[in-house]
């Protein structure tokens, strides 16, 4: 928890207890469901919240932005984000039952009222977002034929790095190397170093895309 508020010490009393109820949360339901790895776990806050959180580095979502979490697993990083922006509207999406039956409960005994999840595939969804992001889920091929369908045209009120205002889109966190999966997207696509934000050794290979709807 100590890393989280070193990154973010501005964050609410409210948000606080919410970052450090995730821990025991996710602990008992690791104790029922094979969610997150032994070894991963005793690296929580790292891997998991502060991992999901480095999109938070690279766009700040504006009031009433739209965020779809495609294939979110127990709840990354849809559910840390949504703790961070409070006033941001998060869909989060997975296939399997079990793993979403995991992020209602937490976001019920979090109180986030501004999360939504959904038990279905993302070629079925039928609803409007401004971004689609995901933690390895899939290539971004994939990930952008799945969910064309859900990105709202034009620009968003959200801001970048640069202050400048960032077209709807995908935003994927990924590692390792990606010239061959990123190769068809030309220069469309953007790739941040997630080690640019942190300095944990985690990080080093994590990347950050972004693609804009064009």
């Amino acid at each position: 928890m100590d890393l989280i508020l070193n990154y973010f010490p501005t964050i609410s009393e409210n948000q606080r207890r919410q970052f450090e109820m995730l821990m025991p949360l996710y602990a008992d339901w690791n104790a029922q469901i094979n969610l997150i790895s032994r070894k991963d776990f005793e690296h929580f806050y790292e891997r998991h919240v502060l991992h999901s959180l480095a999109i938070a580095r690279f766009i700040q979502f504006a009031s009433g932005t739209k965020v779809i979490d495609i294939g979110t697993g127990g709840g990354f990083p849809g559910i840390p984000l949504a703790i961070l922006f409070p006033e941001v509207h998060f869909t989060l999406v997975d296939s399997i039952g079990k793993k979403i039956m995991v992020v209602n409960d937490v976001v019920e005994k979090l109180g986030l009222e501004n999360v939504l999840a959904i038990n279905q595939r993302a070629e079925q969804l039928a609803m409007e977002a401004n971004f689609v992001i995901s933690r390895a889920t899939a290539p971004l091929s994939e990930l952008v034929d799945w969910t064309q369908h859900l990105i709202a045209p034009g620009k968003t009120m959200s801001l970048g790095m640069n202050g400048v205002e960032l077209k709807s889109g995908w935003i994927a966190l990924k590692g390792g190397d990606l010239d061959e999966e990123l190769a068809p997207f030309g220069k469309k696509v953007q790739v941040k170093p997630i080690a640019d934000f942190f300095e944990e050794a985690f990080f080093e290979t994590k990347k950050i895309v972004y693609l804009p709807n064009e």
